[in-house]
């Protein structure tokens, strides 16, 4: 299992490496920018190197949002995500969230069930 890390600050190059493999765009958000803001966020390293990660993005009060899990193609299906997520929680409760959201593509149904997470009612606007 990889080195789960609360909070690590990787460079934009160590971003970038994991977005483009894990979500083919070369185009990885500012982190930089983002992270600062985060109620948590969780780095898996394998040899030092950022092979995954997930943001738990807040609204400054008692709900916080799950975003961007990703993990390294090479190493998925290996519990790196699951570790992830159920880090994410554990510190997401820890800092004082009753809520944590989570968005996802229907495929991904059954591992964040697994995760936890249970379906809810939900409004939502595609805004772009």
């Amino acid at each position: 299992m990889p080195d789960i890390r609360i909070d690590p600050f990787p460079s934009h190059a160590e971003f970038a490496t994991l977005w483009t493999a894990a979500w083919g765009s070369s185009q990885a958000p500012d982190f930089a920018r983002i992270l600062p803001r985060s109620l948590a966020h969780i780095g898996a390293y394998a040899d030092g190197r950022l092979i995954g990660f997930v943001n738990v993005a807040w609204d400054g009060g008692i709900h916080a949002f799950l975003l961007d899990t990703s993990v390294h193609p090479d190493l998925r299906r290996r519990g790196i995500a699951t570790a992830l997520v159920k880090e994410a929680v554990r510190v997401a409760r820890e800092r004082g969230a009753e809520w944590l959201h989570v968005d996802f593509e229907p495929h991904l149904s059954g591992f964040y069930r697994a995760c936890g997470f249970r379906p809810t009612e939900a409004g939502l606007i595609r805004l772009a």
